[in-house]
């Protein structure tokens, strides 16, 4: 029997999680794949956003400011990437000028600060690379870049070091209430007791609540296409470029990455739930609209195309709320950009306000904020990289060669809250095979090192998700 249970494993649910885990209570995190940010979280563009786009009075522009604040501190704590880059909302047209008026005067009034326009002079100036079309932008400097999918992972694994726990490939076939406790099954008749619920599922937060017998809200999909260029166009823009947004989104961007890559997307298509594939028209059409951005782009840079499905709700804003029919379930629902800037602020709202208010718990004198980084071996000096090796010698053996990763770095992932046990969980976490040839080179050698690590054949050794086997058999 947990106090709280969180379905879901994405950045919502791991800040929630980590949230959960400072108070003297039991707490559980179930997801229904074999490692955590597999939805939204691990195809999302990154972006810190300050707060000016969001409708004035919602629970998105509340968050988006209170999240954005708590960006900096929060990261520096979970050994996270984070870069204050600024973003510029480009208009191409008189009109569109016009509009970023009404933005910047929006932002103001959900206390974003230090925002102005730029003319055509200025924008130039700081952007070399914009297309000579644009006529001005819109330019949040406190705006910033993340990794999403090192945020949720980071958050889990320092939630976990702190007594939390983590169910992988638990898929659930039902919920239910029975008297003051839950009982929640997976597909294959495991079954967890908690008091209560907190439903942060994304794209499954629906189907969940429908479970346990809320069906006040419904959850639709947007698939959402990037691609990405190596890191040797690292530069070509310093700050996150938008497009005036649509009702769609904020719409197609090229901005650099934390990680020194620049990314173009996502498209905005109504799809089934979790349609991830990529299509040629979607591809084209980001590349198409970079290129208006930015014309001198070097689309033949680009290394790698992706795509992830966001929720979105028929209320149109953020569901932060319990439910009204059914006591101890808390819904994390429709949590659409800028889900990522306002996860922390969420979780603390969840936890303080909802959680606390139902179970009793105390804050931990013993909680421990910090984590060390996943890259913190790149981050040394040569002295220290080597009294590093001197000891564990795995540190000086260069595994994927693009992103100079090691085998210990590997391994450390592989042992380390929440393990890696895929191919694409280490690349997560460590980068290997992230680079220009994407694993071409690397792959088996890390499906060897997760094999030996764990005591397995690399016969049962997945890609990513279950079932996405690497090896088939013998043939020499």
């Amino acid at each position: 029997m947990f106090d709280v249970l969180v379905i879901g494993g994405g950045v919502i649910g791991g800040c929630v999680l980590r949230e959960l885990s400072k108070y003297s209570l039991s707490v559980c995190m179930i997801e229904k794949e074999s490692d955590v940010a597999m939805g939204a979280s691990r195809a999302n563009s990154g972006i810190v956003h300050a707060g000016f786009d969001a409708k004035v009075g919602s629970l998105k522009a509340k968050f988006n400011v209170l999240g954005h604040a708590m960006m900096e501190d929060y990261t520096k704590e979970l050994g996270v990437k984070f870069e204050r880059n600024g973003s510029l909302v480009v208009a191409f047209s008189k009109e569109e000028l016009n509009a970023l008026y009404e933005l910047k005067e929006r932002g103001k009034k959900n206390g974003v600060q230090k925002l102005r326009i730029l003319n055509k002079e200025e924008l130039k100036e700081i952007e070399p690379n914009l297309s000579n079309n644009a006529v001005g932008a819109l330019y949040a400097p406190t705006a910033g870049i993340v990794c999403p999918y090192k945020l949720a992972i980071a958050t889990i694994g320092n939630a976990m070091d702190n007594g939390a726990k983590l169910v992988l490939d638990f898929e659930c076939e039902s919920i239910t209430k029975n008297g003051d406790f839950f009982s929640v099954k997976s597909k294959d008749d495991r079954e967890i007791f908690s008091r209560i619920i907190i439903n942060c599922a994304g794209l499954g937060a629906q189907k969940i609540a429908n479970m346990a017998g809320d069906f006040s809200f419904q959850v639709k999909a947007r698939r959402g296409e990037y691609l990405l260029l190596d890191k040797n166009q690292s530069g070509f823009v310093k700050r996150t470029l938008f497009f005036a947004p649509t009702e769609k989104g904020k719409g197609i961007l090229v901005s650099p990455t934390v990680d020194g890559n620049i990314i173009l997307g996502p498209t905005a298509d109504e799809v089934e739930e979790n349609f991830t594939d990529t299509t040629t028209f979607g591809l084209s059409q980001i590349q198409d609209k970079a290129k208006v951005m930015t014309p001198n782009l070097k689309l033949s840079e680009v290394i790698t195309s992706f795509a992830g499905a966001r929720a979105y709700c028929d209320r149109h804003d953020f569901i932060v709320e319990e439910s009204t029919v059914v006591r101890g379930l808390i819904n994390c629902a429709g949590i659409e950009s800028p889900g990522l800037t306002s996860a922390p602020a969420i979780a603390k709202y969840v936890v303080e306000d909802l959680v606390l208010k139902d179970v009793e718990g105390v804050k931990k004198e013993d909680f421990n904020p910090t984590r060390r980084p996943d890259d913190f071996f790149a981050k040394l000096d040569v002295d220290d990289k080597n009294e590093i090796i001197k000891r564990e010698p795995s540190y000086g053996r260069i595994v994927c060669r693009c992103e100079k990763i090691t085998e210990g770095e590997i391994v450390r992932a592989i042992k380390v809250n929440p393990k890696a046990t895929t191919i694409d969980g280490v690349k997560r976490r460590v980068r290997a095979g992230m680079g220009r040839c994407q694993g071409g080179f690397c792959q088996p050698q890390i499906m060897e090192i997760i094999a030996r690590e764990n005591n397995l054949s690399v016969f049962d050794i997945n890609k990513g998700s279950k079932g996405s086997y690497i090896v088939k058999e013998i043939t020499k």
